[in-house]
């Protein structure tokens, strides 16, 4: 991971979450956790985490129905020649860690 990568991957999650804080709905709670891009910088996943759960898939439809918004967005707010493509996943690495601290404060 480049320098470049790093700085490209925390500014778009920055900006995403200013876009989700502007956009999304107020049922659900949807945090930007991490970015992944790719070493082109053509593409980048944006993992987010939802509260409550049982939000997660109507708040990943309405992610990915604003794609091209968020997209916009990050053009209008990140200086790069080329805006990454970007797609949303559920970030299920942070749903376990949650567990995890669940558990272990369970014992």
């Amino acid at each position: 991971m480049t320098l470049r990568q790093d700085k490209v991957k925390e500014n778009i999650r920055n900006i995403i979450a200013q876009f989700l804080r502007s956009e999304s709905n107020r049922l659900s709670l949807i945090t930007v956790t991490r970015v992944d891009v790719s070493s082109d910088l053509k593409k980048a996943t944006i993992f987010v985490s939802v509260l409550p759960e049982s939000g997660e898939e109507s708040a990943l439809n309405f992610l990915k129905r604003r794609r091209k918004d968020a997209r916009d967005y990050l053009r209008k707010k990140l200086s790069m020649r080329s805006i990454p493509f970007i797609d949303f996943e559920i970030d299920y690495g942070e749903k376990n860690r949650q567990r995890i601290d669940e558990l272990s404060q369970e014992s």
